[in-house]
């Protein structure tokens, strides 16, 4: 009898020791906050919400705050980026063990990295840059194995670079430009065989660039404008390296250095001064070439802090380029699905009260609109119960699968989890009821959502585009198969989109003006008349901001986002038509990367700009036009960027 007892009573005794480590784990999580809120923002103006009596950390109404359950409830994100806050960085930031991100930059954070931050050994991405942070870079950072990028520019750090960052060799960005460093650069950063963008610019730096940088396998961006270099500059297989004269540095070969000192690699645009004073000496065709390449070489330098996936759990892919093949068309299987009952789990409430639609389980308040109303049945029986086979994309934060509703209509069902939306259901409401409100015939259509209590996720359902997105039709090989788009398909797609784009900067039908964020390729569906719909857009309005800037990073690295993002953070209209002017180049040349076109020639050769799979059937006034509108578009100045209404009418002239 006794016997019995004591094994009953081990697995209640493990499960205890479980329960209070767990408990004592989210306790220190706890602390570690508090202490963050406190040194960061000491007036509680902006983290209000991190208050100890709404209760755990990772229930939800800590703002800016990330968990993951399966890790017993520790926090991994920190994600307050913009947000004003004015304190400092505490040494208790230490606490936060299984931290992954640390988003801080756009505030005015002052005082010295502690060092104690070099004991977050799981920390991936550190961004602190855009601050007023001084002293200097703490030596212990090379402890943390783990760290993929490290943001640290446009403060006020001093003292030498340390060569111990060598040891970092997960690291793909290394960004400590525009602060006050001095010392020579080490030759230790030569050993990160991940680093592909190294910004070292606007700083103190003395010396030569050692050799063994330019032996780094991955390294496409090398800054070291505005220091105080000498000595020869070692022959690498960057894609850009941005020298200049301030440093007085020798190249090891003449060629192929542009005029202000930058190396380029195969077919690079040739860079010009961004000192306009320089090139007013210059013939107005070469003014032109310059101001196209000043544009895609100030978008390389500027967005490449932000075109590194920042951890697995978040990384953004295409949720919505999707082949039509994948659907099944098995319509016994389809049938048996949808006569299983509905989900057990629709009964189950939310552990924190987060509940954006009152009338329970899915459908939509009367805020929203009944029309748009999906029951979860219904989504569950379109996708086949979210069959693998019907799932077209997948992110940290969402899930897009195709489905066939009862009408035979085809539909891309996007699932999203509760938290990676926005935690105020107010917000959350606003957002809805503007995604509602878009109806465009180049927008993506919104037939309906639905919003699950029990799976803790919303659905949105929208139209589905047969023919996938814009990207599947750029880089088309010879005797590949796939799809070359024709020349008049091409200019219908360009105008499509811009009036897509000028429909949601209006506020035309009652609705408010709106700026999509995110437009690319990727973004662009096209429809069984190959007609663009922009796809989603609006969605950030749904999205907590950790989440919204996690989806930029694969925009980043194709150019599209602006060049005044990387010193604001912020997006405008004008933000959107610099993406859509690149949008423009790539439908044009039928090329993905066209930052690394010779787009100058869209003045001198077009034969040479345009996609060489049209074996030169296009209109020239039309190609030159479009070229133009683009070179507009891209300006490197937001002022000096049409608007889309002016772009609309220009290509309808």
């Amino acid at each position: 009898m006794a016997a019995t007892a004591r094994v009953l009573f081990l697995p209640f005794l493990l499960l205890l020791l479980t329960v209070l480590a767990a408990s004592a784990r989210n306790e220190e999580d706890a602390q570690a906050l508090a202490a963050l809120k406190a040194a960061l923002d000491p007036s509680g103006r902006v983290l209000g919400s991190w208050d100890p009596a709404r209760g755990d950390p990772c229930g939800g109404s800590f703002v800016g705050v990330t968990c993951d359950r399966g890790a017993g409830g520790r926090v991994t994100g920190v994600s307050l980026q913009g947000r004003g806050l004015s304190g400092t960085l505490p040494p208790a930031i230490a606490g936060l063990r299984r931290l992954k991100g640390l988003y801080l930059h756009y505030n005015g954070i002052k005082g010295a990295i502690p060092r104690e931050i070099g004991k977050l050994s799981e920390l991936a991405d550190l961004y602190l840059d855009v601050n007023h942070l001084s002293g200097p870079v703490p030596v212990e950072i090379a402890a943390m194995g783990n760290l993929q990028v490290l943001q640290l520019g446009y403060n006020q750090l001093t003292g030498s670079i340390p060569p111990q960052l060598g040891n970092l060799n997960k690291l793909a960005v290394l960004a400590l430009q525009s602060n006050q460093l001095t010392g020579a650069i080490p030759a230790t950063l030569g050993d990160l065989t991940r680093l592909t963008r190294l910004d070292l610019s606007f700083n103190r730096l003395f010396g030569s660039i050692p050799s063994k940088i330019a032996e780094a396998p991955l390294l496409e961006v090398f800054d070291v404008r505005n220091n105080t270099l000498s000595g020869s500059v070692p022959a690498g297989n960057w894609l850009l390296l941005y020298l200049y004269e301030e440093n007085g540095l020798n190249p090891s070969k003449p060629e192929p250095f542009g005029p202000d000192g930058t190396i380029k690699r195969g077919q690079v645009p040739q860079s010009v001064n961004p000192d306009t004073t320089r090139s007013s000496k210059a013939s107005s065709g070469v003014l032109i070439v310059g101001i196209v390449a000043v544009v895609i070489g100030a978008a390389f330098c500027g967005i490449f802090a932000f075109s590194y996936y920042r951890r697995q759990k978040q990384k953004i892919g295409s949720s919505l380029e999707v082949s039509d093949s994948r659907l099944s068309t098995d319509h016994y299987q389809q049938k048996e699905a949808c006569r299983r009952s509905a989900s057990p789990l629709i009964s189950i409430e939310y552990s924190n009260g987060w509940d954006p639609l009152s009338s329970g389980g899915c459908g939509s308040s009367g805020e929203v609109g009944d029309s748009f109303r999906f029951n979860l049945e219904e989504v569950e029986c379109a996708t086949q119960y979210f069959c693998e086979v019907n799932l077209l994309g997948k992110s940290g934060f969402a899930a897009t699968y195709k489905g066939m509703l009862r009408d035979g209509s085809v539909v891309a069902v996007k699932s999203l989890n509760k938290t990676s939306c926005k935690q105020e259901e107010s917000d959350f409401l606003r957002g809805l009821k503007t995604l509602t409100i878009l109806r465009h015939e180049n927008l993506v259509g919104l037939r309906g959502f639905c919003c699950s209590r029990g799976r803790g996720e919303c659905f949105l359902v929208y139209d589905f585009m047969v023919n996938g997105s814009l990207s599947r039709y750029l880089d088309v090989k010879d005797g590949s198969g796939a799809s070359v788009l024709d020349w008049p398909t091409r200019v219908s797609i360009i105008r499509g989109i811009a009036k897509g784009i000028e429909y949601l900067h209006s506020k035309k039908s009652n609705k408010p003006s709106l700026v999509h964020q995110n437009i690319s390729a990727e973004k662009i569906l096209l429809d069984h008349h190959f007609i663009p719909r922009l796809s989603v857009p609006g969605l950030h309005k749904l999205l907590a901001d950790d989440v919204v800037f996690s989806t930029l990073k694969a925009s980043a690295a194709m150019g599209y986002l602006a060049p005044e993002y990387a010193n604001t953070g912020r997006f405008t209209e004008k933000s959107d038509v610099f993406a859509f002017g690149i949008v423009v180049l790539q439908v044009i040349t039928g090329r993905r990367a066209v930052s690394q076109l010779k787009v100058g020639t869209a003045v001198s050769d077009l034969e040479g700009l345009v996609d060489l799979n049209l074996d030169g059937v296009f209109s020239r006034t039309e190609a030159a036009k479009l070229a133009a509108v683009a070179v507009h578009c891209t300006n490197e100045a937001p002022s000096q960027r049409p608007t889309m209404e002016a772009v609309v009418q220009q290509l309808s002239s």
